[in-house]
């Protein structure tokens, strides 16, 4: 569908900040220090009428396999493979340097198109890294500056030609028919195994480091012929510790992807009692609306496994007093055993979550709920709650008239959203209730 063009070259060139440009919006997290991309983000980019698929890639660095940049490099190396073009861009302040030269002879040896553009052209500024930057063989380079979005009018002229080879079907699909899954939890607790689990190949960097997930990784993946978006997060930590300008974005980054997810997988260390950072993440993951699903990795390693889910399950109903009845599956992404619970009950929570109940069925549950546990007395008089209907889903949400809504107790509310929850199936989802003043505005005059 369409070509695909992957924006390679050293580090700190101003490979982000031309993939957030071209993509049209901060997908990427740009930092002054080098290294802050580690693994491959695709994304729909567009110069005027020309779309493509690009893959921001970490910076090339020569390095042995087993390290962290051997790992990234490996990374960059697959969105090369996968790619129809690479993008080389080089820092035209800084000129040609050293592992530019070294990582062309790299391309070259690939045998993938290369584009040559030198970066940071903005005013007069790059005019000697432009005149380098022949030497290294890739014919015209092109001047831009990502950061000001100058030069992409002949960066458009350069990626046009693959669009023909492409036959011009670049259309992306549609952002409606893609399930979108987010992955969160504490750092370390096997986040971005999961994910290669899932999608069967090392689509992430893995490895006993913490933190080596920094900006939330969206890969598109088919589950059973169903569109699915998974994206990788960095680890949650308390705000109180999250100090450094780098942490700061990637927490952040990983809020962000929370709130446009529809499922949440919260991934917990199932060898470690759930702490309350565990639940805050969960807690937050309710107070987004987004439906939730409880995830214990490492599970092959628990010896008491009756005790640990009691333990789990009085834990979420201390601390997610508001979300009744979340799934939790259990699971080892490491060795992929049972993991292929993981689906089912992600596609079940999204079901819940986009459910609507008529609202016949809705008063007639009103009616037996009040005459079961009336309302208290308000000033000396019986509230009235009088029409009750569901205003949208995802989470659903239902608005309550009320004769008085500030008089009733939020203990008699909470007995109203879990016999929502309960009667008509919606666990392991946040409800919404509204209480509005009134009659019923739906009742004929």
């Amino acid at each position: 569908m369409g070509f695909t063009v992957a924006i390679v070259g050293r580090p700190n060139v101003g490979k982000s900040t031309l993939f957030n440009r071209l993509v049209g919006r901060r997908a990427a997290l740009v930092a002054p220090e080098p290294g802050v991309t580690r693994d491959r983000r695709e994304g729909w980019a567009r110069i005027g009428p020309l779309r493509f698929r690009a893959i921001d890639t970490a910076g090339l660095e020569e390095a042995a396999p087993e390290t962290l940049a051997g790992r990234m490099m490996a990374q960059t190396e697959q969105a090369l493979a996968d790619a129809d073009a690479a993008l080389l861009l080089i820092d035209g302040r800084a000129g040609v340097t050293p592992a530019d030269a070294f990582f062309a002879n790299q391309l070259r040896r690939l045998g993938v198109p290369v584009i040559l553009a030198v970066n940071k052209c903005e005013g007069d500024a790059g005019a000697g890294g432009i005149a380098e930057s022949h030497a290294l063989g890739f014919g015209q380079p092109i001047p831009i500056s990502a950061e000001h979005g100058e030069g992409l009018g002949d960066l458009y002229d350069a990626l046009s030609p693959f669009e023909a080879a492409a036959e011009g079907d670049t259309a992306a699909p549609g952002a409606d028919d893609v399930l979108r899954l987010a992955i969160v939890g504490r750092p370390n607790v096997g986040k971005s195994t999961l994910l290669n689990r899932l999608v069967g190949e090392a689509r992430v960097i893995t490895g006993a480091e913490p933190g080596l997930t920094r900006d939330s990784i969206a890969v598109r993946w088919t589950y059973e012929g169903r569109a699915v978006e998974l994206v990788d997060t960095a680890g949650l930590r308390r705000r109180a510790r999250t100090t450094a300008p780098l942490d700061r974005l990637s927490a952040r980054d990983a809020e962000r992807a929370l709130g446009q997810a529809a499922v949440v997988l919260v991934v917990l260390d199932a060898t470690e009692p759930a702490g309350r950072q565990d639940m805050a993440i969960a807690a937050r993951v309710a107070e987004e609306g987004r439906a939730l699903v409880i995830l214990l990795n490492k599970w092959d390693l628990v010896r008491r496994r009756a005790a640990a889910r009691a333990a789990l399950q009085d834990r979420l109903e201390a601390a997610l007093a508001q979300v009744k009845g979340v799934p939790v599956v259990t699971c080892s992404a490491l060795t992929g055993a049972g993991s292929e619970a993981i689906m089912p009950a992600v596609l079940g929570a999204f079901d819940t979550w986009n459910r609507r109940v008529p609202t016949a069925r809705l008063n007639r549950w009103l009616a037996d709920a009040v005459d079961r546990h009336p309302p208290p007395l308000a000033a000396g008089r019986r509230l009235r709650l009088r029409y009750i209907t569901q205003v949208k889903a995802r989470p659903p949400t239902f608005a309550l008239f009320v004769s008085k809504p500030a008089a009733l107790p939020e203990s008699y509310r909470r007995y109203l959203v879990n016999g929502i929850g309960t009667e008509f199936g919606l666990a392991g989802v946040p409800i919404r209730l509204l209480l509005r003043a009134g009659k019923n505005p739906y009742a004929p005059e």
